[in-house]
């Protein structure tokens, strides 16, 4: 039998999932999991308003989603680790076999 979560890690995956709820915030991930974008570039990328890119942001770095560093006067965003990469990937690519009736594989 599988080892059960502890309370913590269940409440850190609960948030992690509340986050990436958003439409605006997977879109954003979906970009930071394949590179490091600015704020600017990020809005322009998903035709949404750079004070709302900024607002999200803000939730997905409070939520350990995202990390940032400093490039000339600019900040970079990008997904924190490879953990989050695959999240977002597994469950875009889940959603593409569910709206493609693509069969689904065990592997």
């Amino acid at each position: 039998m599988q080892e059960q979560p502890t309370a913590a890690q269940v409440e850190t995956a609960v948030e992690a999932f509340r986050m990436l709820s958003d439409g605006t915030r997977l879109r954003l991930m979906w970009l930071l999991a394949a590179g490091e974008y600015d704020v600017s570039s990020l809005a322009e990328t998903i035709g949404v308003a750079r004070p709302s890119v900024s607002q999200h942001l803000a939730k997905l770095r409070l939520a350990g989603l995202v990390d940032t560093r400093r490039h000339g006067r600019r900040i970079l965003y990008r997904a924190r680790d490879a953990h989050v990469r695959r999240l977002i990937s597994e469950a875009l690519f889940h959603a593409d076999h569910e709206v493609s009736r693509i069969p689904r594989h065990e592997t």
